[in-house]
């Protein structure tokens, strides 16, 4: 028995169908975006390694795919037992952006509206619903220190959602500096506040109890968190977001003092997306007002927001693709290829997908193969045909 031929593990292969329903997310997400003022720029799927693990990705920089360098320099590598590496395949499309701005500055407007998409790689265990390779759907917005920003990244995330019927995504919010306050209050020293929100960012995994346990046992501080955490009260929005909360639709929004997103990164507001059809989040963001600098030498203000595109997948109705599917397959036999190519030009041009197919012995079977590859329609053209008729593939 031959082996299986499979892709590397935590990677997939689409097939046509299932590629052209993801093209089709895509383009709406990408056009909802594009229609609110947002460009869309491309970079590299690889990065200097020195740029992907310089402290700006957070827990991700571990996870990034490695390029041994080549030729000689490899060679020169190895006899001093140097760094073997030079380039890596990029993690998330952030820290591209960062260094894509500082390279393109001079070139974009002063307020900087991003779109970018595209596969991303990570080294992890693959998992159920944990891909090596995935795609992400990114905006950004880069020069603005306003609450402007974070609205506007939000309403059009939202937009772009709703576009795809999914308008039961809630986004929940907090900010880093009232996170910061948290700890302070907490008695948590201002060195181990990084560590402390690792534990915090555990909740919906391990629970307040949990939480308290981990923060009880290197701060001392588990009954303070307990105490806080019992006297929550989510219905009064701080000042610090009040902004976003009077702009954007109240009932698409949740504040949530416990959010903390993992990345260090953050300076600011940060969110989060969820979905009832999904267990974890399908998107999520927020301002990282000091990555920029790290290139360019001054802080340049950057607020963006994420969409989980595998996620996002998992999600859509099949009713999102009805609209899309209309596709002919046009059977011809006999000596009419001129006629069958006018006539499928004409068809394209009112909306259809159309593919030639000659005429094989077993029509039944074509028409089955062509059903399970999205193809709704059929027609059939001889000689004697003097008008088409489309009838649908039962």
């Amino acid at each position: 028995m031959a082996n299986p031929v499979n892709p590397p593990r935590g990677m997939r292969d689409f097939l046509p169908e299932d590629k052209r329903a993801r093209d089709l997310v895509l383009s709406k997400i990408r056009d909802t975006y594009s229609a609110r003022g947002y460009q869309e720029i491309e970079t590299p799927a690889l990065e200097d390694i020195a740029k992907l693990t310089s402290g700006q990705g957070g827990d991700n920089e571990k996870l990034a795919f490695r390029v041994m360098k080549r030729g000689a320099e490899l060679d020169e590598a190895l006899a001093a037992s140097g760094e073997l590496s030079d380039l890596g395949l990029r993690y998330d499309l952030t820290v591209p952006l960062t260094r894509y701005y500082a390279t393109n500055r001079n070139s974009l407007p002063t307020v900087f509206k991003a779109i970018q998409t595209g596969p991303v790689w990570r080294a992890e265990r693959p998992q159920k619903g944990r891909y090596r390779q995935f795609v992400q759907c990114d905006i950004d917005i880069i020069g603005d220190a306003s609450g402007l920003a974070e609205i506007d990244l939000l309403t059009s995330s939202l937009a772009a959602l709703d576009a795809l019927g999914l308008s039961d995504a809630l986004v929940r919010v907090n900010h880093r500096s009232l996170l910061v306050s948290l700890l302070d209050s907490l008695g948590v020293p201002s060195e181990s506040h990084g560590s402390a929100m690792i534990s915090i960012d555990k909740l919906d995994k391990i629970g307040a109890d949990g939480v308290a346990a981990e923060l009880e046992e290197r701060f001392g501080v588990g009954a303070a968190f307990t105490a806080w955490i019992s006297n929550l009260d989510v219905s009064v929005i701080p000042a610090e977001l009040s902004s976003i909360f009077s702009v954007v639709d109240s009932s698409r929004l949740k504040y949530d003092p416990t959010l903390v997103r993992g990345m260090g990164y953050y300076t600011g507001p940060i969110f989060e997306i969820e979905h009832p059809g999904s267990g974890s989040s399908i998107g999520g963001g927020g301002r990282y007002d000091g990555m920029v600098g790290k290139w360019l030498g001054q802080d340049v203000p950057a607020v963006g927001i994420s969409l989980g595109f595998e996620r996002v997948m998992d999600l859509i109705s099949p009713s999102f693709f009805a609209g899309a599917s209309e596709s002919v397959v046009l059977v011809i036999s006999g000596d009419v290829l001129s006629k069958a190519v006018e006539i499928r030009d004409s068809l394209i041009a009112q909306g259809y997908r159309v593919r030639l197919e000659s005429r094989p012995k077993n029509l039944k079977s074509l028409l089955e193969s062509m059903a399970a590859n999205g193809f709704t329609h059929f027609a059939t053209l001889d000689e004697t045909t003097t008008g088409i008729e489309l009838r649908p593939i039962a």
